[in-house]
């Protein structure tokens, strides 16, 4: 399974451009660790006066990613972004529903992820409903529903969605392959 990190940064005033282009390089020289299958910044609007940037990066599992954590690129790259970023980086790993549809290439179409999570709410639901409703069926309309939506976005975070995005990875990613445009 890959392994989805969010990684926020606070940059100091007037070193925004500096940070992205040194986050750029470094982008450059981390895909030579061979786990590291993605990389993205995300950066304020122009304009803005907010100066959070986020990085999104994907492992090929955790391993790699302890390993990239561990690297002494990783730690030349700390050192470098402490004296362009105030305090300290906060990491957060992506489970469930915000990970479902990260790729190490381009997103797959919306439609495409419409269409998965449509199957996974089906299914799940039809299942839900016909195992959940001799056991709760008499509930009150509130509490039954509450109940019952509890069990379906447990079950398409933990479960469904995962399973889905691994059984038909191959189709959700093919949107780019076929669509070559010349440079």
């Amino acid at each position: 399974m890959p392994i989805h990190i969010a990684i926020t940064r606070r940059v100091r005033p007037g070193r925004e451009a500096e940070f992205q282009q040194a986050l750029r390089e470094f982008f450059k020289t981390s895909f030579t660790h061979e786990g590291v299958w993605g990389a993205s910044m995300l950066a304020p609007l122009p304009g803005s006066t907010e100066r959070d940037y986020g990085i999104l990066r994907t492992f090929a599992n955790e391993a790699e990613r302890d390993g990239f954590y561990k690297s002494p690129a990783f730690a030349a790259w700390e050192a470098r972004a402490r004296t362009l970023t105030e305090g300290d980086p906060t990491y957060r790993q992506l489970h469930g529903l915000e990970a479902w549809f990260r790729t190490p290439s381009a997103p797959p179409p919306r439609w495409k992820m419409a269409a998965t999570t449509f199957v996974g709410v089906y299914i799940l639901t039809l299942v839900l409903t016909m195992l959940t409703a001799p056991l709760i069926g008499r509930w009150p309309l509130p509490v039954r529903n509450a109940v019952f939506n509890v069990l379906v976005v447990s079950g398409l975070t933990w479960v469904i969605m995962p399973f889905l995005t691994r059984l038909l990875h191959g189709w959700l990613i093919t949107q780019k392959t076929n669509q070559k445009t010349a440079p």
